[in-house]
């Protein structure tokens, strides 16, 4: 399952709380793009918040590896996950018009 992850910070996170961890988060995040489940990681130029896309077997298995990031495991930043399915809408160029 193709699942999109938006990273968002929580209230109280800070740059100093950030700082300590930011090395062990890099070298997690290498990890798991080295294990195939992260399969892209990207910023938002907007914002700087991480923009990942995994593939796992369930939203749940996506939950718990997010969880395990060091940032979000010291309640720094949270993930709003969103399933992926692909895209269908092709098949209205070969719909009958009857």
């Amino acid at each position: 399952m193709k699942i999109l992850a938006l990273e968002r910070e929580l209230p109280g996170a800070t740059a100093e709380k950030f700082q300590p961890l930011l090395k062990d988060e890099a070298r997690r995040v290498w990890e798991l793009q080295q294990s195939g489940v992260l399969r892209e990681v990207h910023f938002d130029a907007r914002q700087h918040t991480a923009v990942l896309t995994l593939e796992c077997g369930t939203l749940g298995e996506a939950q718990r590896l997010l969880s395990g990031l060091p940032l979000a495991a010291a309640g720094l930043i949270e993930f709003e996950i969103i399933p992926l399915a692909p895209y269908d809408g092709y098949a209205r160029l070969f719909a009958r018009n009857d």
